[in-house]
Parts: C-alpha cells; sequence; structure tokens
C-alpha cells in the first residue's frame, strides 16, 4: 500500500507543478496589462489636460 501512494504522488506532482507555473505565467502577464494600461490612462489624461480638453469619457 505503501508504493501506491508515493506512486500517486509522483504522478500528481508534474501536473500539479505545471498548473503552478501557467498559473504564475497568467498572472504575471494580467498584471503586466493591467499596469500598462492604467500608465496609458494616465498618460492620455496629462495629454488632454495640457491640450485642455476634456477627460475622456465626459460630454
Amino acid at each position: 500500500m505503501e508504493n501506491w501512494w508515493v506512486n500517486a504522488l509522483w504522478s500528481v506532482t508534474p501536473t500539479a507543478i505545471l498548473a503552478v507555473l501557467f498559473w504564475l505565467i497568467i498572472r504575471s502577464i494580467m498584471r503586466a496589462d493591467r499596469t500598462e494600461r492604467d500608465e496609458f490612462a494616465k498618460i492620455e489624461s496629462e495629454e488632454r489636460a495640457k491640450r485642455g480638453m476634456n477627460p475622456k469619457g465626459s460630454a
């Protein structure tokens, strides 16, 4: 019975490691995208303010 649990653990470990790596990669991509969008919105609002334009989204 001991050998069965060790085999089960060794069978699941690679899948778990790949799942964690996939999650970390997707998470970093999503965070980078969010940060980039925030920075772009900040730059855009600064440029609109320089030109005396209304903030984006207001009529």
